[in-house]
Protein backbone atom coordinates (compact mmCIF):
# COMPACT_ATOMS: atom_id res chain seq x y z
CA UNK A 1 0.00 0.00 0.00
CA UNK A 2 2.92 2.48 1.06
CA UNK A 3 4.20 1.28 -2.37
CA UNK A 4 1.45 2.33 -4.21
CA UNK A 5 1.46 5.69 -2.65
CA UNK A 6 4.46 6.31 -3.25
CA UNK A 7 4.54 5.21 -7.09
CA UNK A 8 1.89 7.62 -7.51
CA UNK A 9 3.32 10.67 -5.52
CA UNK A 10 6.41 10.09 -7.92
CA UNK A 11 4.14 9.88 -11.20
CA UNK A 12 2.19 13.17 -9.48
CA UNK A 13 5.86 15.07 -9.49
CA UNK A 14 6.36 13.96 -12.75
CA UNK A 15 3.31 14.75 -14.57
CA UNK A 16 3.20 18.11 -12.92
CA UNK A 17 7.26 18.52 -13.62
CA UNK A 18 6.11 18.11 -17.84
CA UNK A 19 3.24 20.07 -17.58
CA UNK A 20 5.85 22.88 -16.14
CA UNK A 21 8.06 22.25 -19.00
CA UNK A 22 5.64 22.89 -21.76
CA UNK A 23 4.16 25.74 -19.71
CA UNK A 24 7.49 27.04 -19.63
CA UNK A 25 8.28 26.36 -23.45
CA UNK A 26 4.75 27.92 -24.68
CA UNK A 27 5.62 31.11 -23.22
CA UNK A 28 9.01 31.11 -23.86
CA UNK A 29 7.63 30.86 -27.72
CA UNK A 30 4.86 33.08 -27.25
CA UNK A 31 7.21 36.07 -26.05
CA UNK A 32 9.98 34.96 -29.09
CA UNK A 33 6.96 35.21 -31.71
CA UNK A 34 5.30 37.94 -30.00
CA UNK A 35 5.71 41.27 -32.46
CA UNK A 36 7.93 44.54 -31.42
CA UNK A 37 6.01 47.25 -30.19
CA UNK A 38 6.63 50.64 -32.30
CA UNK A 39 8.96 51.53 -29.61
CA UNK A 40 10.69 48.94 -30.06
CA UNK A 41 10.97 49.30 -33.56
CA UNK A 42 12.17 52.99 -33.04
CA UNK A 43 14.54 53.01 -30.87
CA UNK A 44 16.32 50.18 -32.90
CA UNK A 45 16.23 52.52 -35.79
CA UNK A 46 17.34 55.74 -33.66
CA UNK A 47 20.13 54.02 -32.13
CA UNK A 48 21.55 53.47 -35.35
CA UNK A 49 21.10 56.60 -36.72
CA UNK A 50 22.56 57.69 -33.70
CA UNK A 51 25.76 55.77 -34.57
CA UNK A 52 25.68 57.03 -38.34
CA UNK A 53 25.80 61.01 -37.37
CA UNK A 54 28.64 59.99 -35.09
CA UNK A 55 31.08 58.36 -37.74
CA UNK A 56 29.73 61.10 -40.19
CA UNK A 57 31.21 63.89 -38.06
CA UNK A 58 27.53 64.62 -37.36
CA UNK A 59 27.04 64.07 -33.48
CA UNK A 60 30.94 63.77 -32.06
CA UNK A 61 30.76 62.30 -27.82
CA UNK A 62 27.69 62.87 -26.17
CA UNK A 63 26.17 65.79 -28.68
CA UNK A 64 22.86 66.20 -30.13
CA UNK A 65 19.89 64.08 -29.39
CA UNK A 66 17.18 61.75 -32.02
CA UNK A 67 13.38 61.38 -31.48
CA UNK A 68 10.58 59.50 -33.46
CA UNK A 69 7.04 59.60 -32.38
CA UNK A 70 4.99 56.51 -31.07
CA UNK A 71 1.95 57.69 -30.82
CA UNK A 72 0.01 61.00 -32.12
CA UNK A 73 -3.07 60.71 -29.29
CA UNK A 74 -1.69 60.62 -26.57
CA UNK A 75 1.46 61.88 -28.14
CA UNK A 76 4.79 60.08 -27.22
CA UNK A 77 7.92 60.17 -28.55
CA UNK A 78 10.59 58.06 -27.97
CA UNK A 79 13.96 59.68 -27.65
CA UNK A 80 17.49 59.29 -26.58
CA UNK A 81 18.64 59.60 -22.79
CA UNK A 82 21.08 63.09 -22.34
CA UNK A 83 24.75 62.45 -21.97
CA UNK A 84 25.11 59.02 -24.14
CA UNK A 85 27.65 58.27 -26.45
CA UNK A 86 26.26 58.27 -29.87
CA UNK A 87 29.40 56.17 -31.26
CA UNK A 88 27.87 53.72 -29.07
CA UNK A 89 23.88 54.17 -28.85
CA UNK A 90 21.68 51.19 -27.99
CA UNK A 91 18.20 51.01 -27.72
CA UNK A 92 18.26 50.98 -23.80
CA UNK A 93 19.37 53.95 -24.48
CA UNK A 94 16.73 55.34 -25.74
CA UNK A 95 13.38 56.69 -23.32
CA UNK A 96 9.73 56.82 -24.25
CA UNK A 97 8.11 60.40 -23.01
CA UNK A 98 4.95 62.07 -23.05
CA UNK A 99 3.93 65.44 -24.02
CA UNK A 100 5.16 67.41 -21.46
CA UNK A 101 8.39 65.82 -21.62
CA UNK A 102 8.32 63.19 -19.20
CA UNK A 103 9.18 59.33 -19.32
CA UNK A 104 7.02 56.95 -19.74
CA UNK A 105 8.85 53.60 -20.12
CA UNK A 106 11.69 52.74 -22.09
CA UNK A 107 15.12 52.50 -21.80
CA UNK A 108 16.96 53.89 -18.27
CA UNK A 109 18.27 58.12 -17.67
CA UNK A 110 16.77 60.96 -17.99
CA UNK A 111 15.49 62.55 -21.26
CA UNK A 112 17.92 65.26 -23.09
CA UNK A 113 17.89 69.14 -22.38
CA UNK A 114 16.82 69.91 -25.68
CA UNK A 115 13.50 67.44 -25.20
CA UNK A 116 10.97 70.40 -25.46
CA UNK A 117 12.28 71.34 -28.93
CA UNK A 118 11.46 68.20 -30.33
CA UNK A 119 7.80 68.37 -28.85
CA UNK A 120 7.53 71.91 -30.78
CA UNK A 121 8.64 70.31 -33.98
CA UNK A 122 6.40 68.02 -33.96
CA UNK A 123 3.23 70.34 -32.77
CA UNK A 124 4.35 73.00 -35.04
CA UNK A 125 4.93 70.53 -38.11
CA UNK A 126 3.44 67.24 -37.49
CA UNK A 127 6.69 65.59 -37.82
CA UNK A 128 7.34 61.59 -37.29
CA UNK A 129 11.27 62.41 -36.39
CA UNK A 130 13.55 64.70 -35.07
CA UNK A 131 17.09 64.70 -36.10
CA UNK A 132 19.73 67.17 -33.93
CA UNK A 133 23.07 67.43 -34.95
CA UNK A 134 26.15 68.75 -33.89
CA UNK A 135 27.67 69.19 -37.50
CA UNK A 136 30.53 71.77 -37.55
CA UNK A 137 29.61 72.98 -40.72
CA UNK A 138 26.30 73.56 -39.57
CA UNK A 139 27.39 75.50 -37.00
CA UNK A 140 29.87 77.64 -38.74
CA UNK A 141 27.31 78.47 -41.89
CA UNK A 142 24.48 79.29 -38.67
CA UNK A 143 26.86 81.15 -36.94
CA UNK A 144 27.78 83.37 -40.03
CA UNK A 145 24.66 83.91 -41.31
CA UNK A 146 22.66 84.60 -37.86
CA UNK A 147 22.52 88.41 -38.75
CA UNK A 148 20.27 87.31 -41.49
CA UNK A 149 18.03 85.57 -39.66
CA UNK A 150 18.75 82.51 -41.97
CA UNK A 151 20.44 80.83 -44.86
CA UNK A 152 19.09 80.37 -48.19
CA UNK A 153 20.55 77.00 -49.97
CA UNK A 154 19.84 76.90 -53.75
CA UNK A 155 20.97 75.36 -57.16
CA UNK A 156 22.41 72.46 -55.83
CA UNK A 157 21.78 69.29 -57.11
CA UNK A 158 21.45 67.83 -54.01
CA UNK A 159 18.21 69.20 -52.84
CA UNK A 160 16.57 66.62 -55.08
CA UNK A 161 17.01 64.90 -51.85
CA UNK A 162 14.38 66.52 -50.53
CA UNK A 163 10.96 65.64 -50.70
CA UNK A 164 8.84 67.22 -53.09
CA UNK A 165 11.86 68.95 -54.93
CA UNK A 166 12.43 67.83 -58.42
CA UNK A 167 15.02 70.13 -59.98
CA UNK A 168 18.66 71.63 -58.37
CA UNK A 169 16.54 74.97 -59.61
CA UNK A 170 14.85 75.31 -56.17
CA UNK A 171 15.45 77.64 -53.03
CA UNK A 172 15.29 76.30 -49.45
CA UNK A 173 14.92 78.74 -47.02
CA UNK A 174 16.68 77.24 -43.66
CA UNK A 175 15.87 79.80 -40.46
CA UNK A 176 18.43 80.55 -37.53
CA UNK A 177 17.93 81.32 -33.97
CA UNK A 178 19.71 82.48 -31.40
CA UNK A 179 21.24 79.21 -29.07
CA UNK A 180 19.99 79.64 -25.47
CA UNK A 181 20.76 77.66 -21.90
CA UNK A 182 17.43 77.57 -21.63
CA UNK A 183 15.42 75.51 -24.37
CA UNK A 184 12.20 75.06 -22.12
CA UNK A 185 11.41 78.79 -22.84
CA UNK A 186 13.55 78.81 -26.21
CA UNK A 187 11.23 76.19 -27.81
CA UNK A 188 8.26 78.42 -27.82
CA UNK A 189 10.37 81.00 -30.13
CA UNK A 190 11.49 77.91 -32.51
CA UNK A 191 7.45 76.48 -32.69
CA UNK A 192 6.76 80.51 -33.92
CA UNK A 193 9.26 80.40 -36.18
CA UNK A 194 8.24 76.66 -37.48
CA UNK A 195 4.44 78.14 -38.05
CA UNK A 196 5.52 80.97 -39.91
CA UNK A 197 7.46 78.85 -42.55
CA UNK A 198 5.58 76.30 -43.81
CA UNK A 199 7.82 74.79 -46.09
CA UNK A 200 10.31 75.01 -43.41
CA UNK A 201 12.16 71.42 -42.95
CA UNK A 202 15.10 72.09 -41.16
CA UNK A 203 16.12 74.52 -38.09
CA UNK A 204 19.52 76.15 -37.09
CA UNK A 205 20.75 77.88 -33.74
CA UNK A 206 23.80 79.85 -33.95
CA UNK A 207 26.89 78.82 -32.43
CA UNK A 208 25.06 75.48 -31.46
CA UNK A 209 23.50 73.08 -33.55
CA UNK A 210 21.35 71.83 -36.91
CA UNK A 211 17.61 70.12 -36.81
CA UNK A 212 16.06 68.53 -39.38
CA UNK A 213 12.47 66.58 -39.07
CA UNK A 214 10.59 64.10 -41.55
CA UNK A 215 8.03 61.88 -41.80
CA UNK A 216 10.24 58.50 -41.04
CA UNK A 217 13.39 58.18 -39.45
CA UNK A 218 14.86 56.22 -42.93
CA UNK A 219 13.71 59.24 -44.62
CA UNK A 220 15.35 61.38 -42.38
CA UNK A 221 18.92 59.28 -43.18
CA UNK A 222 18.25 60.71 -46.69
CA UNK A 223 17.93 63.99 -46.40
CA UNK A 224 20.56 64.39 -43.79
CA UNK A 225 22.88 63.08 -46.35
CA UNK A 226 21.28 65.80 -48.72
CA UNK A 227 22.03 68.36 -46.95
CA UNK A 228 25.55 67.44 -45.95
CA UNK A 229 26.49 67.47 -49.70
Amino acid sequence: MRRSARAAKRLLSRLAADSLRRETLTTTRAKRSAPHSVYDELAGRIAELGRQAHQRGWALGTSGNFSAVTSRDPLRLAITASGMDKGRLSPAQVLEIDGEGRPVGGGGGRPSAETSLHLAVVRARGAGSVLHTHSPWSTLLADLHAGAGGLAIEGYEMLKGLDGVTTHEHREWLPIVENTQDWSAGAAEVEAVLRRGASTRRCATSKCWSSCWRSLVAAARKGDASWRA
